[in-house]
């Protein structure tokens, strides 16, 4: 069963929510890009400018999540990531427009990114007024089994922990993609094409929204999320499963399996959270092309992914595509070394 895009959003509709997001965010025709690559023409969504704390697709969760603790009269929210994370830094500022306490866990166990600068999204953490913990362990079950320890002596002293629970927050967080891709559905018929394929960076919630919404609006073109990183269980099994929790909290009858999934892991070398030769070039092109920043970690890589894909073949300059800019930008002033080394200034002719 297929809904409609007004059915949809009614459904998302009835789901506690806190605004935070400047919505619709803009779908911009990149031109000179798109001339560059000599492939398809190519459009971007700019979740970058979705208005928290400089912008990101953690602005779009955390309406879901920050109305969740609300509703659930939470009064400190405990949350954790990598230690350059954007997640944390738009809940943290999510936290403070909303009037709740936020503790941060942030994990730099695996990194191999040098000291923990007070800069990029770690600086804006702290200038939102989060409490930041930073601890050895690494982004994953280790780090969840920290937050869940907090979150409980928290709740011994008499406080009401919301936490980072991966059974709630990430079918919530994913629903919010699925109105995002409501949104380039309607902005696309709005002048009367259709993308024929969609890109992003995503192993979790946001690419399982997309997912999600793929399939129950029935978009019959691609969705193809680009992995940042490689977690320690089955990406797919866990997407389709996210997806399907989201489903079953609207209403839908939707279902996804693991091989209804399109997900590449090939552009995460040489690791997550070190920027590769693919990812520098992305970052350049689109900013030297067309004003757009990209960030070292997430969309630069998945940018990274969707050049690679319109160099081997696979897309052809009969398609359209949207890449779903996803933020990240404050990372780049934490990677200020490796980003000056590796695109070297401009000279002219």
């Amino acid at each position: 069963m297929t809904y409609t895009t007004t059915d949809l959003r009614e459904r998302i509709d009835q789901l506690p929510r806190y605004s935070l997001c400047h919505l619709p965010t803009p779908l911009e025709f990149l031109p000179r890009f798109s001339e560059s690559l000599g492939g398809p023409q190519i459009y971007i969504k700019r979740d970058d400018c979705t208005g928290l704390a400089c912008g990101g697709n953690k602005a779009r969760h955390n309406e879901f999540l920050i109305g969740d603790a609300l509703e659930k009269e939470a009064d400190i929210v405990v949350w954790g990531a990598g230690v350059q994370s954007n997640n944390c830094r738009q809940t943290a500022a999510a936290c403070a427009k909303a009037g709740l306490d936020c503790h941060l866990i942030l994990g730099r166990g695996g990194r191999a990114t040098g000291p923990d600068l007070v800069q990029g999204n770690l600086l804006l953490d702290q200038l939102v007024g989060a409490y930041i913990e930073i601890v050895d362990e690494k982004i994953g079950p280790e780090l969840d089994e920290k937050i869940a320890a907090q979150a409980g002596i928290y709740a011994r002293q008499g406080r009401r922990p919301y936490m980072w629970d991966p059974a709630i927050v990430k079918p919530l967080a994913a629903i919010s993609y699925a109105e995002c891709l409501i949104e380039i559905l309607e902005q696309t018929n709005a002048t009367d094409w259709m993308p024929s394929a969609v890109y992003l960076s995503s192993a979790g919630s946001t690419g399982a929204g997309v997912a999600l919404g793929q399939y129950a609006l029935g978009y019959m073109g691609k969705v193809r999320c680009i992995a940042p990183m490689d977690w320690p269980w089955d990406t797919r099994t866990d997407l389709a499963r996210i997806a399907n929790s989201g489903a079953e909290l609207l209403g839908l009858e939707t279902r996804l399996s693991a091989a209804d999934i399109d997900i590449t892991f090939e552009h995460i070398a040489p690791g997550y959270g070190l920027v590769s030769e693919r990812c520098l070039e992305a970052i350049s092109l689109l900013a030297r092309t067309e004003g757009i920043l990209l960030d070292p970690i997430y969309t630069g890589k998945a940018m990274a992914g969707l050049i690679h894909d319109i160099r081997r073949g696979e897309l052809t300059a009969d398609d359209t595509v949207v890449f779903i800019h996803t933020g990240g930008t404050p990372a780049l002033f934490a990677y200020a070394e490796v980003l000056a080394q590796g695109i070297p200034i401009r000279k002219l002719d």
